[in-house]
């Protein structure tokens, strides 16, 4: 039976990028070794990294715009330190956006380097919503914000127009749709999501905001030098970076933002719509603030609990659980999802209402 993979991440692939990864594990540009055991200082894997981060910059629009981007590792959580130690000032401060538990990550590390504003946090409400309305201190070295969350299912629709350089986690919704980068000085993003399996961390990051700290940054932590070394100062996530590279160009072959950007909001629109028309269920976030990444719902009736889950199971869904922190469920359609795949939830939906 075909799996629908809703998995919030690591999460769904294009099938013909499995394929491929799939190969370079048994042989590599027909080089006899697999991807996972060639030197990350090899012509063949050299040649990906390069070509892996000039397709990102090309994709995002920032080509020739004094940009750089890198493939590290640690995760999103690692920038959660990286951005203050390399855009923190010594004794300076920072802004942030509180709208879910991974900035909450990022605002908890930011204070370890000096002082922390929270531009505003919708923490109270369970963070239901984005905050529309709140200043962004002139003097801050930078704001930093999330653009989607993905246990809570809201998603930034706008940006704040600000003097200070902005920077954005955007893991979850990285590549997902059409904006203008340039307004970004920094971006980062974990690859599981839109991009490739764990491992590997993009970083957008405008080279002009560098070195201005007056800290000393352990090299390890200095996008400085990862710039310099090419994202090869330590050696990299080889299998990671490679499938990131691969997927990367399935979205070019296939359109590119601006046409990934169709399909997500035609997934989006077809279960936000049977969420709204089914009596036995509801959203948890605000409708105006709804993520296309991650739709996140209830039954109204947890008696239905049991019912719900062995329809989904059955029609071969999986992933469809919540966060383990706020239950219910949560359906994360990321670039990957086909519509098809959506069409199968909503049936599976349909088919609870009419037999209760």
């Amino acid at each position: 039976m075909k799996k629908h993979n809703f998995s919030a991440g690591p999460s769904i692939l294009p099938r013909e990028v499995f394929e491929k990864a799939a190969q370079a594990v048994l042989d590599f540009n027909g080089s006899g070794l697999s991807i996972l055991e060639i030197s990350h200082r090899s012509k063949d894997f050299v040649a990906v990294m390069e070509e892996a981060r000039t397709l990102a910059l090309e994709l995002l629009g920032l080509t020739g715009k004094g940009y750089q981007a890198l493939f590290l590792s640690g995760g999103a959580s690692m920038e959660f330190v990286r951005v203050p130690y390399n855009l923190m000032t010594h004794l300076g401060k920072a802004a942030y956006l509180d709208t879910g538990t991974w900035a909450a990550g990022a605002i908890k590390e930011a204070k370890n380097f000096g002082e922390t504003v929270i531009a505003a946090s919708s923490k109270a409400d369970n963070y239901t919503y984005i905050p529309k309305e709140y200043t962004i201190p002139a003097d801050a070295g930078y704001f930093h914000c999330t653009s989607n969350n993905t246990i809570f299912g809201t998603q930034m629709h706008e940006f704040p127009e600000t003097g200070v350089p902005v920077v954005c986690d955007m893991s979850s919704d990285i590549f997902s749709r059409a904006l203008d980068f340039s307004k970004f000085s920094l971006i980062y993003a974990g690859a599981q999501k839109n991009m490739g399996p764990a491992g590997t961390t993009l970083i957008v990051v405008k080279e002009d905001i560098l070195g201005k700290t007056g800290r000393v940054i352990p090299a390890i932590l200095d996008y400085r030098q990862h710039i310099e070394k090419e994202s090869m100062y330590n050696t990299p996530s080889v299998f990671a970076v490679y499938t990131s590279y691969l997927t990367l160009q399935w979205l070019k072959e296939n359109g590119g933002i601006a046409e990934i950007e169709k399909r997500n909001t035609a997934k989006a629109e077809l279960l936000y719509s049977e969420i709204d028309r089914n009596p036995l269920f509801t959203g948890t976030a605000r409708a105006e603030d709804r993520s296309k990444m991650n739709a996140t719902f209830l039954l109204e009736d947890e008696s239905h609990t049991e019912k719900f889950d062995k329809l989904w199971k059955a029609a071969g869904i999986s992933g469809l659980n919540g966060h383990r922190s706020v239950g219910g469920y949560r359906a994360s359609m990321y670039n990957a999802m086909p519509l098809e795949s959506v069409q199968v939830l909503v049936e599976v939906m349909k088919e609870l209402e009419q037999s209760v």
